[in-house]
């Protein structure tokens, strides 16, 4: 008898309400201005006024209350003109270390404010 398959677990994201400036950087040299907009340990989302050839690899850099990230990326396909997503395909432990600290920080923050309304309309 098979035994049902568990469906994959998505890492955990954080989504930016205020603009999360973040730059690519392409290997022709090129800089690439954008926001991010979601962010996980595996990769994100970003607004971008130009999207980029899906499989390019970059470097995206951003910066999160944890400090700043580093890490190399391949370019997605683009969901529209101006939404690209990208993977993570290496990132520094230090670099890795600070994202989830971030991530951490956004999903407990969330929590908190959930419970918050919870308590507000059970009044």
């Amino acid at each position: 008898m098979e035994s049902p398959k568990q469906p994959a677990l998505r890492a955990p994201r954080a989504h930016f309400v205020d603009p999360t400036p973040a730059v690519l950087r392409l290997k022709d040299g090129c800089c690439v201005a954008s926001n991010l907009r979601v962010v996980s340990l595996t990769g994100g989302l970003l607004s971008i006024a130009h999207v980029v050839d899906a499989g390019c690899d970059a470097k995206v850099m951003f910066l999160t209350e944890a400090g700043m990230v580093l890490g190399s990326a391949e370019m997605l396909n683009p969901l529209s003109r101006s939404l690209q997503a990208f993977r993570f395909v290496a990132l520094h432990s230090d670099d890795q270390t600070r994202l989830k600290t971030a991530i951490q920080n956004f999903v407990d923050h969330n929590r908190s404010d959930q419970s918050q309304i919870e308590r507000s309309r059970a009044w």
